[in-house]
C-alpha cells in the first residue's frame, strides 16, 4: 500500500502475540496503549475483538459492563449508608 510516498506493509502478527494482546485487553488494559506498545493500529485490536466475539459478549462490552457494575455497586453502598442514617434519625 502506498500512501503519500510511504510504503506500508501489512505484517502478519504471530498468533501468540495476538492472544497475549487480547488477554491483556481482557484484564482491563487500554487498547490504545497496547497498540502503541506492540506497534500496531488500535483498529486492528478492535477488529480482533469483534471477530473473537461472534456469538458472545465482546471483551470490550464485558469490560464496560464490569466497570459499570462496580460503579453501581458503589452507588448502592452509598445510598444504603445514607438510608441507615435517615432511619436512625427518625427513630430518635
Amino acid at each position: 500500500m502506498l500512501i503519500y510516498g510511504v510504503i506500508y506493509l501489512k505484517a502478519a502478527i504471530a498468533a501468540e502475540v495476538k492472544e497475549e494482546i487480547l488477554s491483556r485487553v481482557k484484564t482491563g488494559e487500554v487498547v490504545s496503549s497496547l497498540a502503541k506498545q506492540y506497534g500496531i493500529s488500535d483498529r486492528t485490536i478492535y477488529n480482533w475483538l469483534r471477530k473473537k466475539a461472534v456469538g458472545t459478549v465482546s471483551l470490550l462490552e464485558f469490560n464496560h459492563l464490569k466497570k459499570e457494575n462496580q460503579m453501581l455497586k458503589e452507588i448502592v453502598g452509598v445510598l444504603t449508608v445514607e438510608l441507615e442514617k435517615v432511619k436512625k434519625k427518625s427513630r430518635t
